[in-house]
Parts: structure tokens; C-alpha cells; sequence
């Protein structure tokens, strides 16, 4: 297999990597809408710079924008394997799935170079913790090694964000993510691995990659995929200003239909924060991607959702010892 490369993602504009101080790497959630309570995020902030990303708002909260300094300011948490590991150890620690990508892509390009989620997969693999990643960066093909042993204990699944299958559009609204065939080669490679491997078309924009959701589902079936879900486009805060703004910088004669569209799944809104909605969205125009997200995984033989992923296997290697350090004040 040839070594995962860049060269399908543009050049970046300038961008500074500042350290990160977080005392703890686990973050939780308590959203009815994801299928995880519990992820790792080694990166805030986002190369890729996908225009329609729900986390740039997230930027805010450092004092950034969401717009450019989302993109080319990447808060980096060095000490993210150590600190794992530390939590991990912790007898308070119970054992459950960990989502990496929860907010940001843990295999953008910088990964490359400080490979952080791989020292923090071989954590994971060290104490046999499950993990789910989410990513759209065919990078993810460099740890098949790692993932392949987690995979033997059920302990690894994969899910590759498809968009599109249109490198023109992939290219304009996902800069610096690898392209739609890297990522499909990326299913085929995890797939041959033996490693659980499904998509997840996220989002799904409606009026502009809606239509593609079969081809998108039977591409990532005949490379391997198990599993497959989808969620709708939403635009919370700034999001919405800077996807109206490049709608009409590349798609100016769709801008109309695609705002109405997402509208009329929202609520007559951009964007719906509501719980048990904000991922699939409600209306006619919701129910007709649902469905046809519905039967094309039925046609194209794909039947889970989710894999099934187990903590029988975790353990605490030297738990004696650090039980007692644990319990010292």
C-alpha cells in the first residue's frame, strides 16, 4: 500500500500552532444526539477549513474568530498522550468508547508531523480502551498498524466523512482535506485490514450534495464500508454568515435554493440547536433525505449503523501500583 501523502489538499494559508494548557484530554458530553459521551480532542481549531463546520464557533471561546483564525490558529495539547494516559490509569476511570474527532479532525494535516493521535492510539492500545475516530484525512491509513490490533480485541471502528464525490466542490468547500477518492481508498485500505470501517455523510447539504447520497452510499459500500449514517447541514452563529458569503463566491446561481432548503429543514431557520432534531433536521424536504439515505444503504447491502464495540478487554497495566499512587491525597 503506498504511503499516505498530502498531495491531494492545497496549500495552507499561513498558519501559527500555539501550545495548548488543558490539565485533562477527556472531554463529556451529555447530548441524546451522539453516539458517545466521552472523546479526545488533541487539536482546537481546524486545517481543513471546511466552510460548513459546526465546531468554528468553538474558536470563539479562545478569544479567535471563526472565520480564518478557526483555520490557521491550531491550539495544540502536546502532553495529550501523557494525559491520557494519567486518566486512564485512574481508578475512578470506568472504561467506555472514546470518540476522537468529537469536535475537530484529529488527523488534519499537521498530524503528519506531530502525530499526536498516534501516540494516543497507542495509549488506547496499550490499555485496550475502546475508540471510535471520525475523519475526513486519508492520513488515518499511516496507523493501520495500531488500529488493526485494537480491531482484534473489538476495541476500533473508523468513520470516513464523505461530503461529496465531486473533487471541484470537495475542493472549494474542504481546502485542505483530502479528496473524495483518497478518503474512499482510505475505507478500502481499513476495510482490508480488518478493521470496522464505515462513512458517515456529514453533512448532507441540502439543495447542493443531497442527490448524491446514493452514489456516495455505493462508493463507500464497494470500497468496505459496514456502516453508514448521515446528518443535515445546520449553521450555527458565524457559520451561517460565512456559508451564505462563499455560496456566493462559487455557487451563486444555487445560493437561493440551497439557503431556502436548509431552511425549510430548520424550521424556517439556519440552523436548530434543539436536541433529537439538530441532526437530521424536520419537514418534507428531512424526510425525503432520510429516506433516501434509507434506501440507498438498503440497496447497496449496508444494514448497521453503528459497530459494536466492547470494553471486556480493557486493563491497567501496573494497576497495583497505581491504585495505590491513586489513593494518595
Amino acid at each position: 500500500m503506498p504511503e499516505p501523502d498530502d498531495l491531494d489538499q492545497v496549500s495552507s494559508p499561513a498558519t501559527r500552532f500555539l501550545p495548548d494548557s488543558s490539565k485533562t484530554v477527556i472531554a463529556y458530553n451529555d447530548s441524546p444526539d451522539v453516539g458517545f459521551d466521552a472523546s479526545i480532542n488533541p487539536y482546537r481549531g481546524c486545517e481543513h477549513g471546511c466552510v460548513y463546520c459546526y465546531a468554528r464557533p468553538t474558536h470563539e471561546y479562545l478569544g479567535f474568530s471563526a472565520g480564518l483564525d478557526f483555520e490557521t490558529k491550531i491550539m495544540i495539547k502536546e502532553r495529550a498522550p501523557e494525559l491520557l494516559r494519567k486518566e486512564l490509569s485512574s481508578a475512578r476511570w470506568e472504561p467506555k468508547v472514546l470518540a476522537m474527532s468529537g469536535v475537530t479532525d484529529c488527523y488534519q494535516p499537521v498530524e503528519k508531523r506531530l502525530k499526536l493521535t498516534r501516540r494516543c492510539l497507542e495509549v488506547l492500545l496499550e490499555f485496550r480502551n475502546p475508540v471510535a475516530i471520525v475523519t475526513k484525512n486519508a492520513l488515518v491509513m499511516r496507523d493501520i498498524d495500531l488500529l488493526s490490533e485494537l480491531a482484534r480485541h473489538r476495541c476500533a471502528a473508523v468513520f470516513i466523512s464523505l461530503t461529496t464525490l465531486d473533487e471541484k466542490l470537495s475542493s472549494a468547500m474542504e481546502p485542505r482535506a483530502s479528496r473524495p477518492h483518497r478518503r474512499i481508498q482510505a475505507i478500502s485500505a481499513l476495510s482490508a485490514a480488518g478493521i470496522p470501517v464505515g462513512f458517515l455523510l456529514a453533512p448532507m447539504i441540502p439543495g447542493l450534495t443531497d442527490s448524491e447520497a446514493p452514489a456516495i452510499v455505493q462508493a463507500a459500500a464497494r470500497a468496505g464500508a459496514r456502516f453508514g449514517g448521515y446528518v443535515a447541514l445546520r449553521l450555527p452563529h458565524g457559520v451561517k454568515d460565512l456559508f451564505e458569503d462563499w455560496l456566493e463566491r462559487h455557487y451563486p446561481e444555487k445560493k437561493k435554493k440551497v439557503l431556502s432548503r436548509i431552511r425549510a429543514v430548520r424550521g424556517g431557520k439556519l440552523n436548530d440547536p434543539g436536541f433529537h432534531s439538530r441532526m437530521k433536521g424536520e419537514g418534507i424536504f428531512a424526510e425525503q433525505m432520510a429516506e433516501l439515505f434509507r434506501v440507498a444503504c438498503k440497496k447497496a447491502g449496508i444494514g448497521e449503523r453503528w459497530p459494536v464495540l466492547s470494553v471486556e478487554h480493557f486493563r491497567r497495566p501496573g494497576a497495583p501500583q497505581l491504585a495505590l499512587f491513586d489513593a494518595q491525597p
